[in-house]
């Protein structure tokens, strides 16, 4: 049977037990505890371990100090242009002030969630659906900006605010499908307008080019074509000159050799009609040879008589030129003897 004297002996125990564990504490790291004195804040206990005033002090609030993470909630907002979306988010905050965030606002989490919805429906209600959907980063850095200004009292440190989806009703997003599908057709278009426009002026301008090469190429062969003509002329000029000096000198075979020349351009020119099959000669060999030896006779007998006229010189008669058969003998030619 226990004796009162171990009971008596237990039960101090026990109570010293109790005594040394309310005033002994040891503090996490990345927490912060708060103290009080029959009720009132006194301080905060840092990370480590601390001991307590016994009966008088006890630990008030176990705050986290560690980055926290808030889902905020979906809701419905109206934007500027009467078009209802379902907008949720995330909110990343971080208590600074272990006795502030305890004892200046009343459950913190549910504040900053409030808060932050607030914010969002005021932030997204001032702008158009197209801002919305396409300026989201601007919607987060705003938040920000007003909502860790709000909970800065509390010793709250808001670092990031999100949205995380912004749905549009069915209707609106079918209408902004066939919006974009109308905006890419557009510009579909104007790129093939201008590929074109551009193409079409490419082959202006290289057949702007071509006409001006073609047109310098006619005008460089006209001017070799004139410079071709000019000293042929040349060569006939000196040609005839050359034939009047000779027949001048009384040389009978280059007047012989000049209607020859001709005859035979004159044949060779007929003889090469597009149109002729069949060439006709109006006379035969023979009598053309003929023909020529008559014409050489009466030149040289011209020039005798310019001769005579002219007092015979030293009276010595013109040289008469040979006169070829004229019966039609294969390989005699008009020139005579040379």
């Amino acid at each position: 049977m226990i004796s009162s004297v171990a009971i008596a002996g237990f039960v101090v125990a026990a109570f010293a037990a109790a005594i040394l564990w309310s005033i002994v504490k040891i503090v996490p790291q990345g927490y912060n505890f708060t103290v009080e004195r029959f009720g009132k804040y006194t301080r905060t206990l840092q990370p480590g371990l601390h001991f307590l005033t016994p009966v008088m002090e006890h630990i008030g609030y176990k705050m986290n100090l560690k980055e926290q993470v808030l889902d905020i909630p979906g809701q419905e907002i109206i934007t500027r242009d009467n078009a209802m979306v379902h907008v949720d988010g995330i909110n990343f905050y971080q208590i600074l002030n272990a006795a502030k965030a305890a004892y200046e606002v009343d459950n913190l989490e549910g504040a900053i969630i409030n808060l932050t919805m607030t914010n969002i429906r005021t932030v997204m209600g001032s702008m158009d659906l197209d801002e919305l959907l396409s300026n989201r980063d601007v919607i987060n850095a705003k938040l920000l900006q007003v909502v860790d200004a709000a909970t800065e009292t509390w010793g709250v440190k808001v670092t990031r605010i999100e949205i995380k989806d912004i749905d549009p009703p069915r209707d609106i997003v079918d209408a902004m499908g066939r919006q974009m599908k109308a905006e890419r057709e557009k510009r579909a278009q104007i790129l093939e307008a201008q590929g074109s426009r551009e193409s079409a002026i490419l082959k202006a301008e290289g057949e702007k080019q071509a006409a001006v090469l073609e047109a310098e190429g006619r005008r460089e062969a006209a001017f070799k074509d004139a410079e071709a003509r000019e000293r042929q002329a040349l060569a006939e000029a000196k040609a005839t000159e050359l034939v009047s000096t000779a027949i001048s000198n009384g040389n009978v075979q280059a007047i012989n050799y000049f209607v020859a020349n001709n005859y035979m351009k004159a044949l060779e020119a007929i003889a090469k009609s597009p149109n002729q099959k069949i060439l006709m000669m109006p006379l035969e060999a023979s009598s053309v040879i003929g023909s020529l030896a008559g014409l050489a006779e009466i030149t040289g007998s011209a020039f005798g008589d310019q001769s005579k006229t002219n007092g015979g010189g030293n009276g010595a008669a013109p040289p008469t030129p040979s006169t070829p058969p004229t019966g039609g003998t294969p390989g005699a030619t008009p020139w005579g003897n040379s």
